[in-house]
C-alpha cells in the first residue's frame, strides 16, 4: 500500500485529497495498459481519461475560465506515473500542448479546449528544433506574414505526440526583434496542408515522438496566440506552470520504486533472514525515503506557490524539477540493485521505471540548464 500521508500536508485542500483518492481508485482498475502499439495505447488513454473526466484539470474550462490548479496537475501526474508511465505521458501532453491556449488564448481559440479536455482531440507543444533545444531564443523556424495569413517554414524535433496529435501549438520566428523578442505562437491543426511528419523517433521508453517539417504551412493571422513577438514569454509561462509537474511525475516513479523495494526486501530471504535485516539495505531504503519526501516537498511547494497567486515560480519550479528528477534516478537505480537480476529483466516494473525516468532529466529544460536558471534567479 503506497504511503498517502503526504496528502495531509498543508499544501493541499480537501478537494485535492478527494481528487487524488478518486484518481487512485481509477488507476487501480484501469492501469497499466499494454504498450505494444504505443500510438494506439496513447489514443486510447486520452479517450478514456477524457471520457471519465480526468483531463478536465489539464486545461481551463472555456465556459468558466478559472486558473489552472497546479497542485491538481501535480497530484494527477504523480498518481498516474506511479501506475503507468504512458498514462502520465498522455495526461501531461494534453496539458502542455494546450497550455498556451489556456493561459493566453482568445475565446475562439479556447474552443479547442473543449475537445482536449474531453479526450476528443490530442494536443502537442512544438518548441524544440534540431539546432535549438534548451536555447529557445535561438530557433530558426520562421513565420512570415503574407496578407491575412502567416506562412510557417522550418523543422521541429522531439515533439511529443508528433504524428498522432490533432492540434499543435507551434512557436516560430516572426522577426519583430532579434532573439527571444521575435518569436510568436500559433495554433496549427494537424490536417493543415504542408505539415508533414518527417520522422518518427524511437527512445528507450516508447512514447509517440516525431520530427515535423513545415513546408510553407499557411495559417490565418487569427491562429496566433497572443500578440506578435510574445511567443517566448508565452512558452516560458507555460513551462513555469508545467515544469513542476515533471518533478511530480518523477516523484511518482520514485514512490513506485520505493514501494516495490520495501516489498522485495521484506519478502526476499538472504542468509536465512529477510533482505531488509541487512543494515546496508536499510541504509538504501532510508536514502530512498528521504529523497522521495524531499522531492515531494519541493514539488508541492512550487505548485502551492503558483496556486497562491505568484505571477512566476521560475526558481521554485526549476528546483522542483531538478531535484525530483535527479533524485528519482538515484532512487530507481538503488531499487534496481535491490531487485538483483529481476531489476533488469525485460518487462519487470523496475526495468520499466529505469527506462522511464531518464528522459525526465532532459525534457522541459535539462538538469544542467535548471542549475543555470536557479543560479540566475538566486542572484536576483
Amino acid at each position: 500500500m503506497p504511503d498517502r500521508s503526504f496528502l495531509s500536508w498543508p499544501f493541499f485542500e480537501d478537494r485535492h485529497r478527494e481528487h487524488a483518492e478518486k484518481l487512485e481508485a481509477w488507476c487501480e482498475k484501469n492501469l497499466p495498459v499494454a504498450h505494444d502499439d504505443v500510438d494506439a495505447a496513447c489514443r486510447d488513454l486520452v479517450a478514456r481519461l477524457g471520457r471519465d473526466g480526468w483531463l478536465k484539470p489539464s486545461a481551463i474550462d472555456p465556459d468558466d475560465p478559472a486558473p489552472l490548479d497546479v497542485r491538481t496537475l501535480c497530484l494527477a501526474r504523480e498518481t498516474l506515473a506511479r501506475h503507468d508511465g504512458l498514462a502520465d505521458f498522455a495526461f501531461a501532453m494534453q496539458g502542455l500542448g494546450t497550455g498556451a491556449i489556456s493561459l493566453f488564448g482568445s475565446p475562439e481559440q479556447r474552443q479547442w479546449l473543449k475537445k482536449t479536455r474531453a479526450g476528443q482531440a490530442i494536443s502537442a507543444f512544438v518548441l524544440s528544433e534540431p539546432r535549438s533545444g534548451s536555447d529557445v531564443a535561438n530557433m530558426d523556424m520562421t513565420a512570415a506574414r503574407d496578407g491575412e495569413d502567416y506562412v510557417l517554414s522550418g523543422e521541429k524535433t522531439w515533439i511529443s505526440n508528433g504524428g498522432i496529435a490533432d492540434v499543435y501549438t507551434v512557436f516560430a520566428r516572426t522577426g519583430e526583434a532579434p532573439g527571444a523578442k521575435g518569436i510568436s505562437a500559433f495554433i496549427v491543426p494537424a490536417d493543415t496542408p504542408g505539415l508533414e511528419v518527417a520522422e518518427r523517433l524511437d527512445v528507450v521508453a516508447p512514447h509517440p515522438l516525431a520530427r515535423l517539417a513545415f513546408n510553407a504551412v499557411r495559417v490565418p493571422a487569427s491562429a496566433m496566440i497572443g500578440k506578435p513577438g510574445e511567443g517566448f514569454r508565452i512558452a516560458m509561462s507555460v513551462l513555469d506552470v508545467f515544469r513542476s509537474t515533471v518533478g511530480a511525475a518523477a516523484l511518482g516513479f520514485a514512490r513506485r520504486a520505493l514501494d516495490e523495494s520495501i516489498a522485495r526486501t521484506g519478502s526476499r530471504e538472504l542468509f536465512g533472514a529477510p533482505l531488509f535485516d541487512l543494515q546496508m539495505v536499510q541504509g538504501h531504503i532510508a536514502d530512498m525515503a528521504l529523497d522521495v519526501d524531499a522531492a515531494a516537498l519541493l514539488v508541492y511547494r512550487a505548485a502551492w506557490t503558483k496556486d497562491s497567486g505568484a505571477p512566476r515560480v521560475t526558481r521554485e519550479a526549476a528546483m522542483a524539477k531538478l531535484f525530483a528528477t535527479d533524485r528519482a534516478q538515484e532512487v530507481i537505480d538503488k531499487a534496481v540493485q535491490l531487485h538483483g537480476g529481476d531489476g533488469v529483466r525485460k518487462g519487470h516494473i523496475m526495468e520499466s521505471l529505469y527506462r522511464e525516468i531518464r528522459a525526465l532529466r532532459i525534457y522541459e529544460g535539462a538538469s544542467d540548464v535548471q542549475k543555470i536558471v536557479i543560479a540566475r534567479q538566486t542572484m536576483k
